[in-house]
């Protein structure tokens, strides 16, 4: 699994006007290329009757599926300037398409370029952006009277705690970065003097904001 990755926070939509022609851009997480071509067709569908509807995606392992569409606009105007935007902002698992109203000025080859890659990046902005890291469970089961001491520890190391059981021990389940579990581990140890077992049980992406220049102001 991916560590950490930047990603947009989900569903986003802003719209321009560059030279009488409206560009409204679309913007989504897609997990897969299916989910990609699915958004991308839900938009045309919305917007048949539209001058062009295109789009790129970034999405797969390690980024390995990028495609683009000019769907109509001259070849590398459209669908590439808009891949380019979504790469530049370092995204993944990212889907943006860009439906254009033309109105009535044709804006040349280098006017197209800016104007889709300015609607994705007004479109990223309106989704927002976050960092997704991989963190691991950690199952901390101790007694009772150390529960105070660790809950506080904790939170002054402003460790999350996403649960607490309760039988004849309490277990407290916390956060650590995947490939930091030794230091927690560490910590939980000290804090207890030794009176813990210890156990991971699983994965999963803690999402925090993030401020990209351009995109989040």
């Amino acid at each position: 699994m991916v560590t950490n990755y930047h990603t947009v926070r989900g569903y986003g939509q802003a719209e321009l006007e560059i030279n009488k022609s409206r560009f409204i851009a679309y913007v989504d997480r897609v997990e897969t290329e299916e989910a990609a071509l699915t958004f991308i067709e839900k938009i045309r569908k919305h917007h048949w009757d539209a001058t062009h509807n295109c789009a790129a995606y970034i999405t797969g392992e390690h980024d390995r599926l990028q495609k683009a569409d000019d769907d109509g606009e001259p070849s590398g105007t459209a669908g590439r300037p808009i891949l380019e935007v979504i790469k530049k902002s370092a995204l993944s698992t990212t889907v943006v398409v860009i439906t254009r109203y033309f109105g009535g000025i044709k804006l040349g080859a280098g006017g197209l370029v800016r104007a889709y890659g300015k609607s994705t990046t007004a479109g990223l902005a309106a989704a927002g952006i976050i960092e997704r890291q991989l963190h691991t469970r950690i199952a901390a089961c101790f007694d009772y009277t150390l529960l105070g001491t660790v809950e506080n520890n904790l939170r002054n190391q402003q460790v999350q705690i996403v649960d607490k059981l309760f039988t004849d021990q309490v277990t407290v389940i916390a956060l650590a970065p995947t490939g930091q579990e030794n230091i927690l581990e560490t910590k939980l140890t000290d804090w207890t003097s030794g009176r813990v077992s210890l156990t991971q049980t699983g994965h999963e992406y803690v999402e925090t904001s993030v401020r990209l220049p351009g995109l989040n102001g």
